[in-house]
């Protein structure tokens, strides 16, 4: 029974829900923040943690087998050059919650929910028509799991679903997925932009001044995969000029944001503080456990991620 170290804000919960379901043979430890990762970590090979939690670990090479992400991005572990044991990432666990942030946002849109409510305040009867998300083409950048179930959700309010990835390669749920390489064509036929991507080399600063000069000026972007895609002075710039109707940012290339940032100006522009998709230690619990059976039975493990690629 390999002996488990669960590394996150909230490991007493993870761990509580692990007692239950593992041998109780297990070895358990836990540690809520950085000072008590290097404090109580002593070689144990399985770690259930949150990336920069226990990227520091890898720079003593300990005899690690598996790391279980808790998180959906695994950047500060893809990035360090100890690639000796398996990471595993998560799917099928963020997508209804990114799908309804989203829709949200989409729907508020075209519902002109703000200006609905600033006329309630005036006391102003506001009887002009809303949009309609029916018959609108929401392109999303990233076709995993979590992309692929936000365009299922978006196709049951008769959106026309766009996908990009990699190669172009075809994905259920998209009616077209284009390749990276033709971003300018995919821009150009959204009325709405999602991106959902990773952060890795091939999609940093994707979203440029050039990438919104393609966009229609009636186009809405959300960013809710990493902050790495957009150039955020030209996010700024794009919107200031009418070149996009605005945009919705979940996650920055800082975070927080800085109060200097020019983007809690920008026009049209909406923040919330990554909380698009959140690690909840009852759904990521599921996937460590199963993980942790596929380990004893010498099975491979759901998920895997590429060192390559990223993801």
């Amino acid at each position: 029974m390999p002996a488990v170290f669960i590394a996150t804000q909230n490991a007493g919960e993870y761990q509580q829900l692990l007692r239950g379901r593992l041998d109780p043979a297990v070895d358990i430890t836990v540690a809520q923040s950085l000072d008590e990762v290097t404090a109580r970590y002593s070689g144990q090979p399985v770690l259930l943690a949150q990336p920069d939690f226990v990227v520091q670990l890898l720079n003593n090479d300990p005899p690690l087998s598996w790391i279980q992400s808790t998180w959906a991005g695994v950047t500060p572990l893809v990035a360090h050059p100890n690639h000796s044991y398996r990471l595993t990432g998560l799917k099928n666990v963020f997508g209804p919650q990114m799908a309804e942030y989203v829709m949200g946002y989409l729907l508020a849109h075209e519902l002109a929910l703000e200006r609905r409510i600033a006329s309630q305040r005036l006391k102003r009867w506001d009887d002009a028509f809303s949009g309609q998300l029916q018959g609108k083409v929401m392109g999303i950048m990233g076709t995993g799991s979590i992309g692929a179930y936000v365009a299922k959700i978006a196709g049951q309010f008769g959106m026309d679903c766009l996908g990009l990835n990699t190669r172009g390669e075809s994905v259920e749920s998209f009616r077209r997925v284009y390749p990276a390489t033709a971003l300018p064509e995919f821009l150009a036929e959204c009325d709405y932009v999602v991106s959902i991507l990773p952060a890795v080399p091939g999609t940093d600063a994707l979203l440029d001044r050039a990438a919104f000069a393609a966009m229609k000026d009636s186009a809405l972007l959300l960013n809710v995969g990493r902050g790495n895609v957009v150039v955020e002075r030209d996010l700024c710039d794009a919107l200031r000029d009418g070149e996009i109707a605005g945009a919705v940012l979940d996650v920055f290339r800082e975070e927080p944001l800085p109060e200097s940032s020019p983007l809690w100006d920008a026009p049209g522009l909406k923040i919330t503080g990554h909380v698009a998709a959140v690690s909840r230690p009852q759904d990521i619990a599921e996937v460590f456990i199963e993980n942790y059976r596929r380990l004893l039975a010498g099975e491979r493990l759901n998920y895997l991620v590429d060192f390559k690629r990223g993801y």
